[in-house]
């Protein structure tokens, strides 16, 4: 979702007034290319642990890290034999909403991505976030040199409906780690903390402390109005016959929940269309739809 875009731009596809900017010869005048990038956003809860269950020490006790690296190297097994992301779920943020909207990961340690701990001893997190946000950001190019990344502005937290579900969000994640069950291990909230309370003091530390879940999409997406970038039946890049785009970039919408497994999906899709293999047949498997959803679709 981001070289994807950038190469389509720099070969001349695009907006052809942001090429003609950088002297770039115009091939297509598809004004998509880099818009609508989507992404997921999500923040850490952290909490102590009363009970010395968690992973935290070994986690985060740098002297053990090498012994945890050849644990795992020569033998396969130890804390480094998993990413720690032991559960998760997805629920919805109110009542009024169809599909679950927020998506959560526990995990048995309090600790970021870059390693650091926020809370000292053992103690465990939950990340969360909402994954149908409205918000649309851009990638566009600096340059003409494709050394140099391009600019991307994801307009995280710019909408009313993506602030409202922040709020939602954090609200769930704490009443989840709140409940009766956790009592026995809840030593209190770590990260944000019990001053972080109101509406306004949420979206203040979300801004501060949010980090990307590494989901951008859509900068090529596909469609058939004139503003996508590739034919969903064929995948080519519209005006282009020999042009393909089959990665997250292509995406209509960033999908409910992670992209790797819906990115393998539709390049498996592709390389059938392309390859020119017949589909399988459709099989009517029954899945579970809220009372609100059925309501609108007989609606």
């Amino acid at each position: 979702s981001i070289n994807s875009p950038q190469l389509l731009l720099l070969s001349g596809i695009g907006p052809a007034a942001d090429l003609r900017a950088l002297d770039i010869p115009v091939v297509a005048d598809l004004p998509g290319v880099g818009r609508h990038l989507q992404d997921h956003l999500e923040v850490y809860i952290q909490f102590r642990s009363l009970q010395p269950v968690s992973m935290q020490p070994s986690a985060t006790q740098r002297w053990r890290r090498p012994f945890i690296g050849a644990q795992w190297l020569f033998l396969r097994s130890g804390p480094g034999a998993t990413n720690h992301f032991e559960g998760g779920g997805f629920v919805r943020s109110n009542d009024d909403v169809a599909y679950p909207n927020l998506m959560f990961h526990f995990l048995p340690l309090a600790i970021r991505y870059d390693g650091s701990s926020g809370a000292p001893g053992h103690g465990y997190q939950v990340h969360v976030g909402p994954m149908y946000s409205d918000a649309r950001g851009t990638l566009t190019l600096k340059n003409t040199d494709p050394r140099q990344h391009p600019a991307l502005r994801f307009n995280y937290l710019s909408t009313a409906q993506d602030a409202r579900e922040w709020v939602e969000a954090v609200r769930v994640a704490r009443s989840l780690l709140d409940r009766p069950a956790m009592a026995p291990y809840n030593g209190g909230e770590t990260s944000p903390g019990p001053t972080v309370a109101t509406d306004e003091e949420i979206l203040d530390w979300v801004r501060r402390d949010a980090e990307t879940a590494l989901h951008p999409s859509c900068t090529a997406r596909m469609g058939t109005d004139g503003d996508s970038v590739t034919d969903p039946l064929t995948m080519r890049v519209h005006g282009l016959g020999g042009l393909r785009v089959v990665d997250a970039s292509s995406m209509p919408y960033v999908t409910n929940g992670n992209i790797y497994a819906p990115v393998m999906m539709l390049a498996e899709k592709a390389s059938d269309l392309i390859a020119g293999n017949t589909p399988l047949a459709p099989e009517p498997i029954p899945f579970y739809r809220h009372p609100l959803r059925e309501a609108a679709v007989r609606a």
